[in-house]
């Protein structure tokens, strides 16, 4: 580990190991059928702790313009379950804020637009921001507003000058991916208005530790984040944490609401609820984090076991999900296109692309229906009520899935 790296936000210097994976590509930097006679960028992937704010960060090695490019391909409407997510915090933001035609909604982090098309629907001021091409493109293709930037401070405050301020702000699965989270952070309390509360949705490090969620690790994640880091690195830069929610989208996540520092909103007994069972599970201590790479070893090991199997067996196996999660569990694995050969993702800007790193090539769904696969790994397990029911139609060939964490389960 290297010692001399300092915290993003409080800049102790780091020393407690959380994982350490290796080297892999970035986890969304898909190949293209001309980049498999060309070499791969590969980066050393390990996590440290912070024991004085308790900020769980990756080394640094990649920048974000590198990781977020004009080729970004993940595409958030591909996913059914993630839409009715969005749909449903839209209605609720309406209610619980009194959200009306002379609000503004803003969207940190945009992607698509498939957020925000149900606050236009609704006839509420919005726009996005959304420093992708790829995506900013297809959500100005459903007529949204998108400021193709970076968020920070800087645009925040240029945005601020020219009367765009927030009543609300969301951000959802965007916190993570910020290097520099306290300039992020400061955008916010800079976006805001007096009265205004910005929501943060994020992949819960409580979640991960207990359930070895340690996929969920890659480049384009800075930070694996606690309500108690979060509340310090909010404290610091001008927000006030008023409530928190447990979700269970990706695996578990936590929705924390925020305001600016002497806002009008009380805050609710869930943080201190929550602050006391993440002290209680052991997250202000190193104990904590002490595990999760033997139990990382152990998945890595189970798939590529459960696959050889498979190939001296004779059985087809495919796997689904092009998802960053299953390219940091198959590098990590060593699994390559002699053991899987093929992933099928619904997102065309997918298909036909190769799998950084393992460069298994990506095809689309009908490859299931003419190669009827014996086994099917599902690589997002954490869509996998929503896969299976999507291909219940390949059991009728025998069809059986499988997913590798936290342990391998077949159904």
């Amino acid at each position: 580990m290297n010692n001399r790296m300092c915290c993003r936000h409080c800049g102790a210097a780091l020393s407690l190991p959380l994982l350490d994976l290796g080297a892999a590509p970035p986890s969304n930097a898909y190949l293209r059928a001309a980049d498999l006679h060309r070499p791969e960028r590969w980066y050393p992937l390990r996590v440290l702790v912070c024991q004085q704010c308790w900020l769980a960060q990756t080394e640094d090695f990649a920048d974000a313009a590198s990781l977020f490019d004009a080729d970004y391909a993940y595409f958030s409407s591909f996913s059914t379950s993630w839409l009715a997510h969005a749909e449903a915090y839209v209605e609720k933001m309406i209610h619980r804020l009194a959200l009306n035609g002379t609000s503004t909604v803003v969207e940190i982090a945009a992607n698509d637009g498939y957020l925000l098309q149900y606050v236009k629907t609704r006839g509420i001021p919005c726009y996005g921001i959304e420093p992708t091409a790829s995506t900013a493109a297809a959500a100005r293709a459903k007529g949204l507003d998108i400021i193709e930037q970076f968020f920070g401070s800087t645009l925040a405050t240029e945005l601020t000058r020219s009367g765009r301020q927030a009543d609300l702000i969301a951000a959802n699965n965007v916190l993570a991916h910020v290097p520099d989270i306290n300039d992020f952070v400061c955008g916010f309390a800079l976006l805001l208005k007096p009265g205004g509360i910005a929501t943060f949705e994020f992949p819960h490090l409580l979640r991960l530790l207990d359930e070895s969620q340690f996929d969920t690790v890659y480049h384009e994640h800075y930070s694996y984040l606690s309500l108690t880091a979060v509340a310090h690195i909010f404290a610091a830069n001008g927000l006030q944490v008023v409530d928190v929610e447990e979700l269970p989208t990706h695996g578990g996540s936590l929705r924390v609401y925020a305001q600016r520092n002497a806002g009008p909103w009380s805050s609710t007994p869930a943080i201190a609820a929550l602050l006391a069972r993440e002290a209680a599970a052991g997250l202000t201590s190193a104990a904590a984090y002490v595990g999760l790479q033997q139990r990382a070893n152990r998945i890595k090991n189970d798939l590529a076991a459960f696959l050889i199997e498979r190939a001296r067996a004779g059985e087809s196996v495919a796997a689904y999900g092009a998802a960053a999660k299953g390219n940091t569990l198959l590098n990590y694995a060593g699994i390559r296109g002699d053991l899987l050969p093929y992933v099928v993702d619904r997102n065309p800007a997918k298909q036909g692309k190769f799998l950084p790193g393992s460069r298994i090539p990506i095809v689309g769904e009908a490859a299931l229906h003419e190669r009827k696969p014996q086994w099917i790994v599902i690589l997002p397990w954490n869509l996998r009520s929503e896969v299976t029911a999507q291909l219940d139609y390949a059991r009728a060939w025998g069809a059986r899935f499988v997913t590798a964490v936290p342990t391998l389960e077949i159904r």
